[in-house]
């Protein structure tokens, strides 16, 4: 990296960069690899945080003998008005006053011990210019990676079969072959012929929510929120095509770039993939009734 670049970056003369002294020197250009490293990361993944910044950030360290722990890195962001603010707001897409059979949930207590165990669904949606698009997403439970997404300017039942069909072509081998769950709210979307039709007939199991408490069905919650509020959000989305765009090209990166936590810091491709045994950060995230939930972080 030439002189002239790493001034760039730190916003400083030639002359200053110099007056810090040889050591201080070296110490400040490696700060600058690192915001130039920072900067190409976020230019994919615009919100992610300091945390999984400094593991993406490893290589770097290591190729370049720069040594910075977690906290020095949150100060140097933070001194280039670079630390990522997080807001949290959540509007409801439930339609569950509907006569559609409804089914129990199944999955309190339940260990998460391999992907294809347990798929999550829900509905989230996305402000526009004109309106509103709807993004309902299928993720995998053990690995969080998604496996089926779809984009529409409606609600109707139709737009979740789709997400449903692209999650079931991702399958090897049919659900008979080892035991398979589904678990979403008790929307109509979910609730309606079709989709209950197409799980019965890859015989996966239908699990749903008792109530409208989205910790009834956290992780699907979550991953809605990293889609919105990291991905989507940098994009310019005037329509639903717009929206389908954007979204695929979101939940590649989301899939393949972007470590999680309850992944022992691996990315969910890399964890459905290999089958390799995700770390598990909280004693049990579906808790039986009356039992508080204790959740961290993704």
């Amino acid at each position: 990296m030439s002189l002239d670049r790493i001034c760039r970056l730190l916003g400083v003369s030639r002359q200053a960069y110099y007056q810090n002294g040889w050591f201080e020197e070296k110490v400040t250009a490696g700060q600058a690899m690192v915001l130039e490293q920072v900067r190409q990361i976020r230019s994919t993944h615009p919100s992610i945080g300091t945390k999984k910044l400094y593991v993406m950030l490893q290589p770097l360290l290591q190729e370049h003998h720069i040594k910075m722990g977690r906290d020095a890195l949150f100060d140097l962001l933070s001194a280039h008005q670079m630390l990522v603010r997080r807001r949290k707001r959540r509007v409801y897409t439930t339609q569950s006053n509907h006569w559609f059979k409804k089914y129990p949930n199944l999955i309190e207590q339940m260990e998460l011990i391999r992907p294809n165990q347990l798929w999550v669904a829900d509905i989230t949606y996305y402000k526009i210019p004109q309106g509103y698009i709807y993004i309902n997403l299928i993720t995998d439970a053990y690995s969080k990676k998604i496996l089926g997404y779809h984009a529409a300017d409606n609600l109707e039942a139709g737009n979740n079969v789709k997400s449903l069909e692209m999650a079931l072509a991702t399958l090897s081998s049919a659900p008979s072959d080892f035991f398979l769950i589904h678990h979403s709210d008790r929307g109509l979307q979910y609730c309606s012929k079709e989709y209950v039709r197409l799980l019965q007939a890859h015989k996966i199991t239908i699990s749903m929510t008792e109530d409208g408490n989205p910790l009834k069905n956290a992780i699907a919650e979550r991953i809605n929120g990293i889609i919105k509020h990291e991905y989507l959000k940098y994009y310019s989305i005037r329509n639903r095509a717009d929206a389908m765009l954007a979204l695929s090209e979101a939940v590649l990166l989301y899939n393949q770039e972007r470590p999680h936590w309850s992944c022992n810091l691996l990315t969910p491709e890399t964890i459905h993939k290999e089958k390799m045994a995700a770390k598990k950060l909280w004693k049990n995230y579906y808790k039986a009734k009356g039992t508080k939930i204790r959740e961290k972080s993704f």
